[in-house]
């Protein structure tokens, strides 16, 4: 074959993105300019990050249910030590992406040592992060920081008149750091492995115990990472915030061609995931007349092609196998 099938879900989200573009250039005026593609980066750029590190996951056959909470959490813990306790900005941040990491670490121990589901043991830290948020404050914690708001307001001017935030920029640099990672690290290649066959990994030899307990630490780092970009975005922090987002990282994930079952998936294909819902609520926006719940079904039904898609390619791989 010309062809790998592995890349055909990738190939598949790539041509659905230049087609909604397209139409949308089509039927609406000025939707196909450079600052309408930037917004999409600018509008996403938390939920980019957060889908790196989810695909880290799926890819390694688990699943992490804890991601908007930690992000929440995140803001919360970000604003109540800045804006009420005093801490610096640069103390701040580094010490949640910390916590994050440690709260994912404390996850993937679980998840291996103990032998339990992840679906449970992450449902279980999405439960307990977003409970810490309520024990933080039960209302809304305002950031007025100088160093928030400047880099909130920051624009970088490209040519055209176009301009882009800090927290794409960000967003950016983990992309192409996961990407590295994924496919030119040892740790990447144990992750596919990993998500290929637990069994045949650990005949290989391979540190399974510690590539599973790494994969959730570099998503609850994305997560805490996503938290602080949130929080240049709304500039507060708040228990409800980021709710659902586990979910659309995760549809992300899946429409940008990574399988659920782990093993097959790549980083550029959740940038486009990403992308394509940006793209369905600019649709929307630009019609004007649409409820933005209707992002939630375009959604839905993508997943669920996307589903069966991968379905029909992994019975075929099956069957060419046998």
């Amino acid at each position: 074959m010309l062809l790998n099938r592995k890349y055909f879900p990738i190939l598949v989200t790539v041509a659905l993105f230049a087609f909604m573009m397209a139409t949308g250039a089509f039927r609406y005026t000025g939707f196909l300019s450079l600052q309408v593609f930037f917004n999409l980066l600018i509008d996403n750029a938390f939920l980019l990050v957060v889908a790196v590190g989810m695909t880290f996951v799926i890819l390694s056959g688990g699943i992490d249910l804890s991601v908007g909470s930690m992000i929440a959490l995140t803001t919360m813990m970000s604003a109540s030590l800045v804006q009420q306790h005093g801490v610096p900005p640069l103390v701040v941040i580094p010490l949640v992406l910390l916590f994050g990491c440690v709260f994912g670490w404390a996850m993937g121990a679980v998840i291996h040592y103990f032998k339990v589901q992840p679906f449970i043991v992450t449902l279980a830290g999405m439960f307990l992060a977003r409970g810490l948020c309520y024990v933080i404050s039960l209302g809304t914690i305002t950031i007025d920081h100088p160093v928030y708001t400047s880099i909130a307001m920051a624009k970088i001017s490209l040519p055209g008149g176009s301009f882009l935030s800090i927290n794409v920029v960000i967003a950016l640099v983990v992309v192409l750091a996961g990407i590295l990672v994924a496919h030119y690290t040892r740790f990447g290649r144990n992750v596919y492995a990993l998500g290929g066959s637990e069994s045949s990994a650990l005949l290989m030899g391979l540190p399974v115990g510690r590539t599973k307990i790494g994969v959730y630490v570099v998503s609850g780092f994305c997560s805490s990472l996503a938290g602080v970009i949130y929080t240049f975005y709304m500039l507060s922090g708040y228990g409800l915030h980021a709710v659902g987002t586990e979910l659309d990282a995760i549809a992300a994930v899946v429409i940008g061609g990574t399988l659920l079952t782990g093993g097959v998936g790549y980083i550029a294909g959740t940038f486009f995931g990403v992308l394509i819902y940006g793209v369905i609520q600019t649709l929307i926006s630009f019609e004007g007349t649409l409820s933005s719940w209707w992002t939630r079904i375009a959604i839905g039904v993508l997943l669920f092609v996307f589903i069966v898609l991968q379905r029909t390619l992994s019975s075929r791989r099956s069957a060419v196998e046998l």
